[in-house]
């Protein structure tokens, strides 16, 4: 059995974690890149401003020796003491530790900081110059000035540049740093003020119960991103609800209509097994092989309206001609026609194109064809007639029978309704549902009504254009 650890680890993170950490990384980012843009920005300052001072500073030396006469000697002893004591304390202050600067006449070191005697510091060069001194880096500004053999080097450590940006970005990025605890409390609480609609809509989902179909009740109005999620999940279960209430409908409708042709198979079996002639024994069998022939028509019939109430959507229309398929269908019912006598004709001429699914088109012409057969009499004529036109194609299914009443024709296509003719035929009733359902699906316009020219029962099926 896996550890209560193992599970953790293989437990999905929740989206509060990931929104949380996500934007944590990216305010760090956006942190890391602000600090090295401002790193980068005051170091190129920082660097001009001082340089700016190591320049002015080599410039008022060499100012003041180009004035330099006799009596100066008494300020240069007293600029060395300056430099040699300054405030009294020694030879320890970081002015002599960090900066450095010699004065050279005439090639002779007349002027330099307690740090820099010895050796010139730079190559004599005018400008600056990085060089490394007694194991430190320096940047170094040398001057001439003009008309005197006087040059001017003025030296500082770049170790005490870089403690002065060191501390101008402690003191910029700092209380930054030091804010991203506070931020990630604040942005924690944020996302999970922003995700408590989820987690109502979780809580929601979970007390439903399993005949809960109904639309969902959350105890706040949702945010619009959860509006279509709340929307879709209400449409899923109207769906569900029609689809089982379509099972419920269908384990009824099988049960009511099969008992009858049941029994009659029973009854006629029981007469076959009783009869003493052989005509009698003959007519109960053939009796028995008509109900079987009815159940299994109506089982075919009840599974097709099943799956055609099953889906609430059409099927995928494709380029269809309904004359080649009002050929083949009415082939495959020629010969029922024939047991009966009766005439079966198809008119029209040219093709008939339209926009739907071959096997929906070829289920509705046949059950229009095969009702007309079924209640109509022997020796009855039924005629299908296609036309195209701008409005689009046209199916009309007539026959010669007796026809509707009113009464019914207003309640033709009611689930297992059934009309005198229709009881007398041994019909369910579930061929005009599924006429009706196809029609639907096919956005096919369907109109009943007494046949003008042979006098039953008229069905005209309208495909716009």
């Amino acid at each position: 059995m896996p550890s209560p650890a193992a599970e953790r680890a293989r437990r999905p993170r929740s989206l509060q974690a990931r929104v949380l950490w996500g934007t944590l990384a990216a305010v760090a980012l956006a942190w890391l890149a602000a600090a090295a843009w401002i790193a980068r920005d005051a170091h190129h300052e920082l660097e001009e401003l001082l340089d700016a001072h190591l320049a002015q500073s080599a410039a008022l030396l060499v100012a003041r020796a180009a004035g330099a006469d006799a009596d100066e000697d008494h300020d240069d002893d007293a600029l060395d003491r300056a430099f040699n004591h300054p405030h009294g304390r020694g030879g320890d202050h970081r002015l002599e530790r960090r900066v450095a600067f010699q004065v050279w006449h005439e090639g002779r070191l007349v002027q330099h900081s307690p740090n820099a005697a010895g050796e010139a510091l730079g190559s004599g060069a005018e400008g600056f110059e990085t060089l490394r001194r007694e194991g430190q880096d320096w940047r170094l500004y040398t001057r001439r000035a003009a008309g005197h053999d006087t040059v001017v080097h003025v030296a500082e450590q770049v170790q005490a540049r870089e403690s002065v940006l060191w501390a101008l970005l402690r003191g910029m990025l700092a209380p930054l740093a030091l804010l991203l605890p506070l931020l990630a409390l604040l942005l924690w609480g944020s996302v999970r003020r922003a995700l408590a609609p989820l987690q109502a809509l979780e809580a929601a989902l979970r007390r439903r119960g399993p005949q809960d179909l109904g639309p969902l009740v959350l105890p706040q109005t949702p945010p619009a991103e959860l509006q279509a999620p709340v929307e879709a999940l209400d449409a899923l279960f109207a769906r569900i609800a029609t689809l089982l209430e379509s099972e419920r409908r269908f384990t009824a409708d099988a049960a009511h209509e099969l008992r009858t042709p049941i029994a009659v198979i029973r009854t006629q079996a029981q007469v076959a097994l009783g009869a003493t002639d052989e005509a009698g024994r003959r007519h109960a069998l053939q009796a028995t092989v008509a109900g079987c022939d009815r159940a299994t028509h109506l089982v075919q019939q009840l599974l097709t309206l099943a799956r055609l109430e099953g889906s609430d959507a059409a099927r995928a229309a494709a380029p269809l001609d309904l004359q080649p398929l009002a050929r083949r269908v009415l082939a495959e019912l020629a010969p029922q026609a024939l047991d009966r006598g009766q005439q079966l004709a198809l008119e029209g001429e040219g093709p008939c194109p339209l926009a739907a699914d071959e096997a929906l088109c070829a289920m509705l012409l046949r059950n229009l064809v095969d009702n007309a057969l079924r209640h109509s009499p022997e020796g009855a004529t039924v005629q299908v007639t296609l036309s195209a036109g701008s409005g689009g194609v046209a199916l009309v299914v007539e026959d010669s029978g007796p026809g509707l009443p009113e009464a019914d024709l207003a309640r033709l296509g009611e689930r297992f309704f059934r009309a005198g003719a229709s009881q007398a035929s041994g019909g369910s009733g579930l061929g005009w549902s599924i006429v009706r359902r196809i029609a639907q699906a096919q956005r096919a316009g369907l109109a009943l009504d007494r046949s003008p020219t042979l006098g039953g029962l008229r069905v005209q099926v309208r495909w716009p254009a």
